[in-house]
């Protein structure tokens, strides 16, 4: 039997929610029988004539719609912009209306992450603005319990709506033990989800 694809598709500038990504990666692949793909999106330009390469210099590849159509699960992840998911992730959720159409998404468990640079800077809001378009797709919303004792405790990132990040103004990146840790127990309950889901 082939690993079930969990599909982490992110947008980084600083390096913050990329770090948050690899340890989502290591949850997924800690559960037997999931095999974790990261994947990223590129940049959207103001200007015209801009092209990017097709493939990234560095880093993950990009994601592409057939990926995210034979995923078993996603996991979505972007800094804050005012609030909001930056401009590449709605851009990269925006061309998925085939998928919606077709109901390609309908029933798979997601789940979201982000990184910020101040400590109310609308870590919270960007969670959940990145999930009324999973909503609508009909995914089905994985968050992090309370069981998870890092939620309690973390003096950084962390929320029950998916990990965070508080990267620091001008600060080298770096996650805390609590972020790290939550961030893996994230993977690991939406691949385990994923399990459980094609069990049934």
């Amino acid at each position: 039997m082939s690993s079930l694809p969990i599909l982490i598709v992110y947008y980084s500038l600083n390096g913050g929610t990329r770090l948050l990504a690899r340890h989502i990666a290591e949850g997924v692949d800690s559960v037997s029988g999931c095999e974790a793909l990261l994947r990223t999106v590129p940049k959207v330009s103001a200007v015209c004539e801009a092209v990017a390469a097709d493939v990234p210099d560095e880093g993950s590849p990009y994601a592409t719609l057939e990926e995210l159509q034979n995923c078993a699960a996603l996991a979505l992840g972007s800094p804050t912009r005012f609030g909001n998911m930056a401009a590449p992730v709605k851009y990269f959720l925006d061309g998925s209306s085939a998928l919606w159409l077709s109901g390609s998404l309908i029933g798979k468990p997601a789940c979201v992450f982000t990184s910020g640079s101040s400590p109310h800077g609308g870590q919270e809001s960007t969670l959940l603005s990145m999930m009324t378009p999973l909503l609508h797709h009909g995914m089905l919303i994985c968050g992090l319990p309370y069981s998870e004792a890092g939620l309690s405790h973390t003096t950084g990132g962390g929320t029950p709506y998916g990990p965070s990040h508080l990267a620091r103004h001008g600060e080298k990146i770096a996650l805390s033990e609590h972020e790290k840790q939550l961030a893996f127990a994230q993977g690991r309950r939406l691949a385990q989800m994923a399990v459980k889901l094609m069990k049934d």
